[in-house]
């Protein structure tokens, strides 16, 4: 009589099924981010090192990009809009965001965090033209306002010196709902220990949100500010859309503006479009190296 051998099965264990689920999850994300971020920002970088009949160049690209009459005069604008959008977007998220945690509870709470992220469901082209409507004295719900201002017409506003407040204007009515849930959710995991004892010892509400409550979310300002200041420099839809409704805008107002008129325009240089690009990608990886090394943001607690 043979003895039969019993052979254990093999069962994967849950938390291999839940790394395989992971990997499916972050597959999507990674062939996309493959395809239209890693590959085309390669050839970015094969563009701007060549010229139009493949032959490499050095920075030669690069020397006719910034010696444009036109470069100088976009970065500062740029400049200016983005100094303004960053101060903007960090001091008003994060206060929003304090005022929510500190103040709103309920189902208030969930109806003011609505309501913030609600313009975020606009497409880019579709905020610029919201914007422009309500910008035109003629038609605009806030009209008055815009009348006892001064600003009488369309062509008045859109004047050069009210282009970085506009532009920041409608980039925060898009963006911050997103941050202020972000930062109302960091909020959150501050530990209500820490927010008693600080209560216990005294401590204001502005002291608690100076002292404690922004200093534990220091990290999360930090990712929200490079994001921003990357965001940024990519401005390109509202000056377009509103160069095209005035004709007062200039065309290579934003250095992404003039990238466009490189690549499209008489010139018909992709290789000085790309090495502009290539730029402006080394001018935001610069600030994020600045902004992560100050701010530790990836900085690993040591555990007891």
């Amino acid at each position: 009589m043979s003895a039969r051998t019993t052979i254990p099965s093999i069962r994967p264990s849950s938390r291999e099924r839940s790394n395989r689920s992971g990997y499916v999850f972050v597959a999507g994300y990674a062939i996309l981010l493959l395809a239209f971020g890693v590959l085309p920002t390669v050839y970015s970088f094969v563009l701007a090192f060549t010229n139009d009949q493949g032959q490499f160049v050095g920075f030669g690209q690069f020397v006719v990009a910034t010696t444009d009459f036109r470069f100088l005069r976009s970065m500062a604008n740029l400049g200016s809009y983005i100094l303004l959008w960053l101060v903007t977007i960090v001091v008003f998220a994060v206060a929003l965001a304090l005022l929510l945690r500190n103040y709103v509870r309920g189902r208030m709470s969930v109806f003011w965090r609505f309501l913030f992220y609600l313009p975020g469901a606009l497409a880019g082209v579709a905020s610029s033209l919201v914007w422009m409507f309500m910008l035109s004295p003629q038609v605009s719900p806030i009209a008055p306002l815009l009348k006892a201002a001064g600003w009488t017409d369309f062509g008045r506003i859109v004047q050069p010196q009210n282009l970085p407040v506009i532009f920041t204007v409608m980039a925060f009515w898009v963006g911050a709902g997103g941050w202020i849930i972000i930062m109302y959710g960091a909020l959150n995991n501050i530990p209500d220990e820490v927010m008693e004892a600080a209560r216990i010892d005294g401590a204001s509400a502005w002291q608690l949100a100076w002292h404690i409550q922004i200093p534990m979310i220091r990290q999360w300002i930090a990712y929200m500010a490079i994001l921003a200041f990357a965001a940024g420099t990519q401005l390109f839809v509202e000056p377009q859309m509103l160069g095209v409704a005035s004709k007062q805008v200039d065309i290579s107002w934003s250095p992404n503006q003039l990238a466009y008129q490189f690549a499209f325009g008489p010139m018909s240089n992709a290789n000085a479009a790309a090495a502009l690009s290539v730029l402006l990608l080394a001018v935001g990886l610069v600030f994020a190296v600045i902004l992560v090394r100050k701010s530790g943001l990836f900085d690993v607690e040591a555990e007891d």
